[in-house]
């Protein structure tokens, strides 16, 4: 049976998470340190997402160097190399290191989740569908 997106969003469990309290200040100086070079996105209202996968799925993920992670932020508040405007939305790819706090990275971007947020497992499905 195939659960419609928004009834698999409502029906599971959001655990609150807290990002990043840091001014831009030190997390500039924490981007230069453990990310030289490397894009960034500053994120407000995010969401990361736990794909639910089967145990071969999360295997050919892994050996691909990847973890089954995504964001989703309603808010951008500050996009190093101008892709998104401040106030835009943004999906990620998948995740290659989260420290399971506020520096959530992908291929391309370090992403640092601001404030609160949440942690929620979605199937593939449901993650691709967001615009």
């Amino acid at each position: 049976m195939t659960i419609p997106v928004q009834s698999e969003l409502r029906a599971g469990t959001a655990n609150s998470r807290q990002g990043s309290a840091a001014s831009l200040a030190e997390i500039s100086s924490m981007l230069q340190e453990r990310f030289p070079g490397r894009g960034y996105c500053l994120v407000r209202d995010w969401t990361v997402f736990r794909a639910d996968l089967t145990p071969q799925e999360l295997e050919t993920i892994q050996s691909h160097g990847h973890r089954p992670l995504f964001l989703y932020a309603f808010e951008v508040v500050e996009d190093s190399r101008g892709r998104f405007q401040p106030g835009d939305w943004v999906r990620s790819s998948m995740c290659v290191s989260f420290d399971d706090r506020a520096m959530f990275e992908t291929k391309n971007t370090v992403y640092v989740l601001l404030g609160p947020g949440s942690e929620q497992v979605a199937s593939l499905k449901t993650i691709f569908s967001f615009f």
